[in-house]
């Protein structure tokens, strides 16, 4: 058993009284903290009977004995009384607890192989301030050590020990310790001892609570002549420093008080001059150790550092005292910290062999850099894992992201899971160089993380956020808030980076910017889209539609509807639709498929219009589902703040659309759209009449009359430029690639072209890009459509189809001909495309003719540049 600190403080007071009287009057100063009485004892008058005749203090007859030693030698002698027999429940503690009350500390790992033994990690944090990366991640190597650890000792004694070094009494605080204690939850990382198991085997865990264990090690190390006290002042040791540095010699302690003349310390003790306590660094010693990042290390250590301090003057011991002893005395088999603190290693080592004490081994981890090449700091953004938490980051991407920050696996993986990196981490995998701390890649990672979540696991987590950026009413329904969480979430799965993305996207979809004025548009993009004169007859009909009652709007009574499929499962890929009964989605496509037809515009000529008019931005997510979102927002008895989010609505957005439209100069009027459609299908007319002589020159029959297989018109083949590549972390053969296809968000595909080509290769290519068929997992990974390639006939040799390098990105491939302009010329919906086995039916008449360029029933694939191309002649094109 142990007792509390309060009942502890109430036996050693009634030991005392009872040791005074056994003892003539005379208190034996018992050393339970480091105070200057640990080296006098002193009499009731209040004279001092210190040893005249030694250099070091000695003992009187019964200060070497603790006091539950001294009970034991008073009940033996019949001198003890009923009145203290309480001091039982102290033996018996001292003879559970590791850190005994006998002059003797336990050191668990004393006289076995270290490495024999079941890891026994420890983070120690100063609790001046919060968690930053750098303590998070030294945090997070020991936590993997101690983990495995645990998996292949499971019976041993190993364990993840939270320490707290409170030494620095003006910093510390016990906000700041809470505060390091919740960062280290959040992120998971559960210690099996610490300050708040204060009866654990090897406790207390606070610096601040193991005084007596620090005194009684203290007094050892001067009852054995390894430590001395120094009566220097403040001033003569500046003086002694300035000395040296006049000399140009390295400025340490001179060792002024080492072999003081005994008389001398004695006179000075009388006198009550204040001291220290420093450490005798052996004659000639060298300390060598081999750490596992940084490999051997050595240090002279009389010429390095001299004789150090172990306790100062206010009796409090110093950092390196304090951790050489609490390392030895929790039996702790491995330290991983910051290489900030090699220099301490000396001066610990030096402690530990003075001990008799085994020493742990040691890894320290370089020095995490921001992106300017300098130590980590607050100018470079955030940096305390209580920030990362506020803008919405997941824990297991931290732990992701943290464990890259200076090791690898030794392959490219980058995305892990918690049990994956405790398996696979090794301390020697840790690099000596630095690491620079990319906040886009951090980004990255969580957003990989999140893919992997559910809409319903990630949307309390954008709750979170929402409310933290003040968007929820007090009081309201918390089936309201789950819904509209919801919906956020859904609304910008696809896109956002991490849960505060989702609620700041929110804000935004309830809101509407639309500048005052055409003049006012800063947007290049938007203004150079309205000065082709499309956007303004495109706003006026819809102006016109949602004043007559016509244009379609979301059904207040199913709000939701957007976001499930029929079948009330949620919709992930942002280019779902959803509803039942009354679908909006299918109502607002159906409109503006007539709109399309009414105006003569289609494509990214009539959405992109369609998009700004209605949502004030040029890119984001599917209008229907942010149109709903609005329609949740602006309910009387919903649950958004609507001042605080900056809700508009849709009659005032309507308001606000026919302002600006007024603005909009003359000129910029009138469609030219359809005048530039009649160019460039003139022109596309010629260059297919022309590719269709040449291709049909020697071909007395046309292949295409007696095909009858499916349109080829049902592939919607776009001009694609590949943005990003990398490898896919679990299939060897797959290469992950963002590609540009002319949409609003780049699409994630996985291809299997790693046996052929080198992702160098790849990045920033013109590729062709089957659009319609529908998302899929490939190993894990979201693909959402296919990359065409040219291949030989085994397969051994594999090509790009190569477009024009003036080919503009987004644009459909045609085939002369084949009228892909009208009703029927429309790709097929994805659904049909894959149930109905469209492309595996067009795919053997999808080939390469002798010059490499690729072929559908003898017609090349054109763009508005021309035709493409292929390196291989004669092959299959897939």
């Amino acid at each position: 058993m142990r007792i509390p600190p309060v009942a502890m403080a109430l036996l050693a007071v009634a030991a005392r009284g009872t040791l005074y009287r056994a003892n003539s009057g005379v208190f034996v100063a018992a050393f339970s903290t480091a105070s200057r009485a640990a080296f006098s004892s002193r009499t009731t008058d209040g004279s001092s009977s210190a040893s005249p005749t030694i250099g070091r203090r000695r003992r009187t007859p019964h200060s070497s004995d603790s006091l539950l030693t001294k009970v034991k030698q008073l009940q033996k002698q019949g001198k003890w009384s009923e009145e203290t027999m309480m001091f039982s429940a102290v033996e018996e503690t001292a003879t559970e607890a590791t850190t005994t009350s006998d002059d003797v500390i336990a050191f668990p790992q004393a006289g076995k192989r270290i490495e024999d033994c079941a890891p026994r990690m420890r983070f120690a944090p100063s609790p001046t301030g919060s968690l930053h990366v750098g303590g998070a991640r030294t945090a997070l190597y020991n936590w993997f050590v101690a983990k495995k650890g645990r998996l292949d000792f499971p019976d041993d004694d190993g364990a993840f020990v939270l320490r707290v070094e409170d030494t620095d009494l003006a910093r510390s605080t016990k906000e700041s310790e809470e505060s390091v204690l919740a960062d280290l939850t959040w992120l998971g990382l559960n210690w099996d001892e610490g300050p708040d198991m204060p009866l654990a085997k090897y406790g207390p865990y606070r610096q601040s609570e193991r005084n007596e264990i620090y005194s009684k090690l203290a007094e050892k190390l001067i009852d054995e002549d390894k430590a001395y006290p120094c009566f220097c002042t403040k001033e003569e040791l500046e003086e002694m420093k300035a000395r040296q540095e006049a000399e140009g010699v390295p400025t340490r302690y001179d060792g002024t008080w080492r072999d003081a003349d005994p008389d001398l310390v004695a006179q000075k003790m009388a006198e009550g001059a204040g001291y220290t306590i420093r450490f005798k660094v052996p004659a000639n010693a060298r300390i060598v150790i081999e750490d596992a990042v940084r490999g051997t290390v050595s240090w002279d250590a009389e010429a390095t550092v001299g004789d150090f301090i172990l306790l100062r003057s206010s009796g409090i011991p110093v950092y390196n005292f304090c951790v050489a002893v609490d390392d030895a005395s929790m039996g702790i088999t491995t330290v991983i910290r910051a290489e900030e603190h090699l220099t301490n290693t000396l001066r610990q080592c030096l402690i530990l062999d003075a001990l008799g004490a085994p020493r742990p081994r040691y890894a320290h981890c370089s020095l995490i850099l921001g992106e300017d090449k300098q130590k980590l700091s607050k100018r470079h953004g955030a940096t305390s894992c209580n920030q990362f938490k506020l803008d919405g980051f997941l824990p297991d991407a931290m732990i992701n992201y943290l464990a890259l920050l200076g090791w690898n696996d030794g392959t490219n993986n980058e995305i892990f899971s918690r049990d994956e990196l405790i398996e696979a981490f090794d301390v020697k995998r840790v690099v000596r160089s630095p690491s620079i701390f990319d906040m886009d890649k951090l980004k990255w990672i969580n957003q990989q993380h999140m893919k992997t979540k559910s809409i319903e696991e990630i949307s309390d987590l954008v709750k979170e956020q929402m409310n933290l950026i003040g968007l929820f009413k007090e009081g309201v329904s918390d089936v309201q808030v789950r819904n509209v969480a919801y919906a956020a979430t859904a609304v910008a799965k696809e896109m956002m980076q991490t849960t505060k993305d989702a609620a700041t996207n929110a804000q935004t979809v309830m809101g509407y910017e639309l500048p005052e004025s055409f003049d006012k548009v800063e947007d290049a993009e938007a203004k150079e889209m309205i000065q082709q004169g499309n956007f303004y007859p495109i706003a006026q009909a819809l102006i016109r539609d949602f004043e007559a009652g016509n244009l379609p709007q979301p059904d207040p009574a199913d709000p939701l509807a957007p976001f499930l499929e029929d079948i009330n499962k949620p919709i992930v890929e942002d280019d779902k639709v959803g509803g039942t009964a009354y679908s909006y989605p299918k109502a607002y496509k159906v409109h503006m498929k007539a709109l399309s037809k009414e105006l003569g515009v289609k494509g990214k000529n009539l959405f992109h219009p369609i998009r700004l008019a209605l949502t004030a931005e040029m890119s984001g997510q599917d209008v229907t589902k942010q149109m709903a979102l609005l329609q949740m927002a602006v309910a009387d008895d919903g649950c958004i703040d609507k001042e605080a989010a900056g809700v508009v609505d849709m009659a005032s957005r309507i308001e606000r659309l026919k302002s600006f439209c007024e603005t909009i100069p003359e000129e910029f009027r009138t469609l030219k759209v359809k005048e530039e459609n009649k160019k460039a299908e003139k022109e596309e007319s010629k260059q297919a009449n022309a590719a269709t002589e040449a291709a049909t020159a020697a071909a007395p029959v046309d292949p295409l009359e007696n095909y009858e297989g499916p349109p080829i018109t049902a592939l919607d083949i776009r001009v694609g430029r590949i943005t990003k590549v990398w490898e896919h972390e679990e299939a060897d053969k797959l290469y992950c690639e963002e590609i540009d296809v002319g949409e609003d968000e780049p699409r994630q595909v996985a291809s299997g072209l790693r046996p052929y080509m080198n992702k160098e290769d790849i990045e920033g290519r013109l590729v062709l890009v089957l659009c319609n068929l529908k998302a899929r997992k490939m190993v894990g990974f979201p693909s959402h459509g296919m990359v065409l390639c040219t291949s030989n006939e085994d397969h051994s040799e594999v090509k790009f189809v190569s477009p024009p390098v003036d080919a503009k990105v987004g644009e459909r491939i045609t085939i002369p001909d084949i009228d892909f302009e009208g009703e029927e010329g429309q790709p097929f919906a994805e659904n049909k495309i894959g149930k109905k086995k469209v492309f595996e039916k067009l795919a053997p008449h999808l080939v390469t003719n002798g010059y490499g360029s690729p072929e559908f029933m003898g017609r090349p694939f054109l763009t508005s540049a021309g035709v493409c191309t292929s390196p291989i002649a004669g092959g299959n094109v897939s």
